[in-house]
């Protein structure tokens, strides 16, 4: 998938390279890099060898996200999990809303990976669904853009203003996929969940923490943040216990 426009200041891929311990770092849906880059470098201050992969079609313009497919961001993901591999002993995965999509699909498809902590992943947002649906049979391309959903004042998210309605589409089945495999996951796992959340419902958290076979598993509530939580209030609670996660797993 080709790109044509410039990366957004910000929105640039990060890599701090470390010990053996490798963590994977994937943003969300619309979003780019910036949401993850406080986590990333509290990981890396913890040693670890941490990159965080611009998806294809993120961090530049919504017409970009238009002509990408949800093929497109797994191959984002696939190739991000290779590099660390390539260097690495050991490797994690962390990500948010549709970044912990994509986190909990290589869990599916790679058990080698050593545990995964999920952020408000996405896995079934029925009213999303129903907007798509109802969109999807206008002309309309794009509509308003879903970043930014963050208690704390005067913290953006460099995210789209606008929503591409084909991503949409694209998330839809993104979502359907993992949620259908979930029970696959045997792998230790993290996630974190915002009891307040405007984009993706808290009950997603619920059941994957429900559906999933890990036998170490653990689910954080977080009472302080809306959806963008690794900008939000309970930033440093979520990158202090990814870090005891990842030393004690």
């Amino acid at each position: 998938m080709l790109e044509n426009n410039d990366v957004l200041r910000g929105a640039e891929e990060f890599y701090f390279a470390g010990n053996q311990t490798g963590v994977l770092v994937i943003h969300g849906f619309t979003g780019s890099t910036q949401s993850m880059r406080f986590l990333g470098e509290k990981l890396a201050e913890a040693g670890f060898t941490v990159f965080g992969p611009r998806l294809i079609g993120h961090g530049t313009t919504p017409e970009d996200m238009e002509k990408t497919t949800y093929h497109d961001w797994v191959q984002t993901v696939e190739a991000g999990l290779e590099k660390l591999q390539s260097t690495c002993t050991e490797v994690y995965v962390t990500g948010l809303s549709m970044g912990g999509t994509l986190t909990l699909y290589l869990a599916e498809n790679h058990p080698e990976i050593k545990g995964i902590i999920p952020i408000n992943a996405a896995t079934h947002m029925p009213d999303m669904n129903k907007y798509y649906d109802k969109l999807s049979q206008t002309d309309k391309r794009f509509v308003d853009g879903i970043g930014s959903d963050i208690k704390k004042e005067n913290v953006k998210e460099l995210a789209y203003e606008q929503t591409p309605v084909k991503s949409m589409g694209e998330l839809k089945k993104l979502a359907e996929k993992v949620r259908d495999q979930l029970p696959a996951i045997e792998i230790p796992t993290l996630i974190f969940s915002s009891t307040v959340d405007h984009v993706v419902p808290p009950e997603n958290s619920q059941e994957i923490y429900r559906s999933i076979s890990s036998k170490e598993r653990s689910i954080i509530l977080l009472e302080n943040s809306y959806h963008v939580a690794t900008l939000d209030f309970d930033k440093e609670l979520i990158a202090g216990k990814c870090v005891e996660f990842i030393q004690q797993t």
